[in-house]
This record gives C-alpha cells, structure tokens and sequence, in this order.
C-alpha cells in the first residue's frame, strides 16, 4: 500500500496564531508530522510527505507538488495503481496500530472522519475515486464513492479524528498524546488546568505570566 501525508510547511495552522507566532506555529506542525509519520511507519510501510516545498522528513520519502492540496493528491491517484492512503498529517494521537486498522479495513473506499467534518485519513482501492478537500469534504467522499459505486467502510476512530486545527484542541494533545507534538506543546509551556473542576489549558511563560486557552 501506498500511503501519501500531504503537507505545507509555509504558513501553517493559521487558526492557532491567537496562541502560537509563525515561527512555533511551523515548529508545532513539524511536531505532528513527525508523529503521524512515525505512526505509519510503525506499520512498516514508509510513507510518502507530498510536500509544496522540499524538506526533509525523518522516517519518509518525500513527493514537492505546489499545487492546492485537492490537485496534488489526485495527481498521486491518477499515477497509482496500487491501494492509496492518504492521512493528513495534523493528527498527531495517532499509533502503529489505529493506522494498521485504517490500512486492513475493508472496502474500495475507506473513510476516516475529523471532528469537523473533513476527511483526516482514506484509502482508495477504486481505480475512478478522487478528492475533493474543502468545507465538509467527508461527506463529499462519501457522495464521490457513491458515484462510482465503490462500496465503502466509514472507520469509527477517535484517534484519526482529533485534528489539530483550533486552540481548543490543544487539550486533547495533553490528554492523550504521547509523542513529539505533546512534549512540544510541554517545553512550550501549555498545560492541563482542571482547578474549576473542567478541562482547560493554560500555558506559563518564562516570564511566569500564566495565559488560559479557550477550549
């Protein structure tokens, strides 16, 4: 199986700029790829970072294509033959064994659902199915696989579904993460807050000014 983590490393989780400047902000999406590729690669398949800009990625190959993300992975899929995953690389809960059962699920279509409504990981094993990511593009898929008649499996995940996209969701990280994007966000100094008997997060300065996070 072929499987494909589409990435931009320009200007990246702009809805997080009310808790991290630019430069974390790169720092921060660099921390979930590396999970999300390190998940994968726990599988031993070797995934493929289709990346606007050349970078290197520990752990994979990868693919520069500057065009929107819809267009460069369909060009991936007009090209492959063989079964194609692709898995966005802002879902950083992800372990070896939550992508295995994304791998080995049944269907010529396999969809892994966000919190949003968008589409955080699928594979393709129809040679006619293409993307089309933008607003709720989960039910998009659903309606292009309906299309083609490609018989399809809606994989029911919390881990795929967690992506990073709103402060709030920094929580989650802290909950139940266990990787490079969890001890990021602790040397940056964010941290669980349940004083008021819910969840929030705030983060310590080095200056020890305290700033909460709406979740």
């Amino acid at each position: 199986m072929r499987v494909v983590v589409p990435f931009d490393p320009r200007d990246p989780k702009t809805r997080l700029d009310a808790i991290l400047d630019e430069g974390e902000r790169r720092e921060f999406a660099r921390a979930m790829l590396t999970d999300v590729v390190e998940a994968i690669g726990g599988t031993d398949i070797t995934p493929e970072v289709l990346t606007t800009t050349p970078i290197d990625v520990p752990g994979a190959a990868t693919l520069v294509d500057e065009r929107p993300l819809s267009q460069a992975v369909n060009a991936v899929l007009d090209v492959t033959s063989e079964p194609t995953a692709v898995v966005m690389a802002d879902v950083p809960l992800l372990t070896p064994s939550s992508c295995s059962r994304l791998f080995e699920a049944a269907g010529e279509v396999v969809l892994a659902r966000g919190m949003g409504g968008g589409t955080n990981a699928l594979v393709t094993r129809h040679s006619d199915f293409r993307v089309d990511y933008h607003g709720a593009s989960y039910l998009d898929h659903l309606e292009v696989a309906e299309r083609y008649g490609a018989s399809v499996t809606e994989l029911d995940s919390y881990r795929f579904s967690v992506d990073i996209d709103e402060p709030g969701d920094v929580s989650e990280v802290l909950l139940h993460g266990h990787g490079e994007t969890y001890d990021w966000l602790r040397n940056a100094g964010f941290r669980l807050d349940t004083g008021d008997g819910r969840v929030a997060v705030e983060r310590v300065r080095e200056s020890n000014d305290v700033e909460t996070i709406s979740t």
